[in-house]
């Protein structure tokens, strides 16, 4: 009989039971692949990662390879890398349904977790859409705050624009537009706050209508509230939705509701009982957009493992 460790991380909050739930299992070189996705739907949370050892493009010392740091309350396994690896650790991230190759709130929970033993000032954590830096800032010993430099999207309108407002019974007040950085995020600005608390989407039809996020949103100058639908990847509702807050920056700046290097507040969750607080920033130029950082805190509430 094998075990498997996890961490359970709520993220985007700073209070235990509230932000986004994410299962770590820190250590998965044993876990066989077939048993990836079928660990994530037992988790049921919108993401489980799953940790290895960083991609090296060339030999390294072995020790260094398999160099470990043990917590001193329990038996997690954290990797150590040289100084010439890319990144400190390697993660996966499956939702229940399907892998990714990143999302916003895995990254930074994942950091909080793994950046911990290792006393660093910035993780770098290898994903499926690349190397994502993610600085951490300390109070003593503790982690409390966290902010990840994400891939700049690209983005295009949406075709079937006109179908999804149908469906969800809004008018957006900007075009409407999918962006990409790995996942699918589509953005449809509601003319208030409450207009977008009210929402109630019929998750069945969303799902035939497209496999990518839906995001509606509403707010002015550095407060914003969001909602993220994603039924087909079986989520119906997300309570913090890192991978789409970087886009949602980007669609602002672009469409002149922020300006760019302003920080602004996202809220978003509360429907659904996980209220979460996400930051993001955009720096560059409407000419070129240089930088996307999305930001917030993360708590460890619980540990466990599987036997099987």
């Amino acid at each position: 009989m094998a075990t498997y460790r996890y961490v359970v991380v709520d993220v985007f909050t700073d209070k235990p039971l509230t932000g986004n739930q994410l299962a770590v299992f820190t250590d998965a070189r044993e876990i066989p692949e077939e048993m990836l996705q079928p660990l994530a739907k037992e988790m049921a949370f919108s993401e489980t990662v799953f940790v290895y050892p960083p991609t090296r493009p060339e030999p390294v010392d072995e020790k260094a390879l398999r160099g470990a740091l043990d917590h001193e309350d329990d038996d997690e396994t954290v990797f150590t890398v040289p100084p010439e690896a890319a990144g400190h650790a390697r993660i996966r991230i499956f939702t229940p349904a399907a892998e990714l190759p990143f999302a916003g709130h895995p990254v930074l929970g994942s950091a909080f977790v793994l950046g911990m033993p290792l006393q660093l000032g910035e993780i770098r954590l290898e994903t499926g859409a690349g190397i994502i830096p993610v600085t951490l800032e300390r109070e003593g010993a503790s982690i409390v705050f966290g902010r990840m430099q994400q891939p700049i999207p690209n983005w295009e309108p949406f075709a079937q624009a006109e179908e999804l407002q149908q469906l969800l019974g809004v008018r957006s007040q900007l075009p409407v537009e999918i962006y990409d950085l790995g996942p699918h995020h589509v953005f449809l600005e509601l003319g208030s706050e409450a207009e977008v608390a009210a929402l109630e989407p019929d998750f069945g039809a969303l799902a035939r209508l497209t496999h990518s996020g839906v995001n509606c949103f509403a707010g002015s100058g550095m407060h914003w509230k969001t909602r993220m639908f994603a039924p087909a990847s079986g989520v119906a509702e997300d309570p913090a939705t890192g991978s789409a807050c970087g886009p949602l920056g980007v669609h602002l700046v672009r469409h002149g509701r922020i300006g760019f290097g302003e920080e602004i507040e996202v809220s978003q969750g509360a429907e659904i009982g996980r209220p979460s607080t996400l930051y993001v920033r955009v720096d560059g130029s409407p000419a070129q957009i240089d930088r996307v950082e999305v930001g917030g805190s993360a708590v460890v509430v619980a540990r466990g493992e599987f036997r099987l």
